[in-house]
């Protein structure tokens, strides 16, 4: 049963990830790629505490989310930086005032590389 519930959250978290390809390749509104990024791996990181019998929290900051993660493996220490940036940027361009916050090329691209390095490591150990 845990196992399921896991595997649905990485579902969902690869659907984010995949719609953040596409408008990449598209050269869409890169905001909206971080935007997805952050919803990839907020989702892949709950999949992974679940995994390890954590209860639900519904909170979208994954600093937080990566420092419960780093209980069970500390070298999640390695994308808390990632973690505070996407964060804000996830809180600053989801609420008003003020308009979505510019994002480059190149930093949505850093960006995914980054999301991809994480729920790698999330898939390898969890083995789903």
């Amino acid at each position: 049963m845990k196992d399921r519930i896991v595997q649905e959250w990485f579902e969902r978290g690869k659907r984010d990830l995949e719609s953040a390809k596409l408008i990449y390749v598209q050269k869409g509104y890169f905001d909206e790629v971080v935007f997805l990024i952050h919803q990839a791996i907020e989702k892949y990181i709950k999949g992974y505490l679940i995994f390890h019998g954590w209860k639900l929290k519904k909170i979208h900051d994954i600093e937080t989310l990566l420092v419960e993660a780093m209980k069970y493996d500390e070298s999640f220490m390695e994308f808390l930086d990632l973690g505070r940036k996407i964060t804000a940027f996830y809180y600053e361009n989801r609420y008003p005032p003020g308009p979505p916050s510019e994002v480059s090329e190149e930093e949505a691209e850093e960006i995914m590389n980054s999301a991809e390095r994480i729920i790698n490591k999330i898939k390898a150990e969890t083995g789903l």
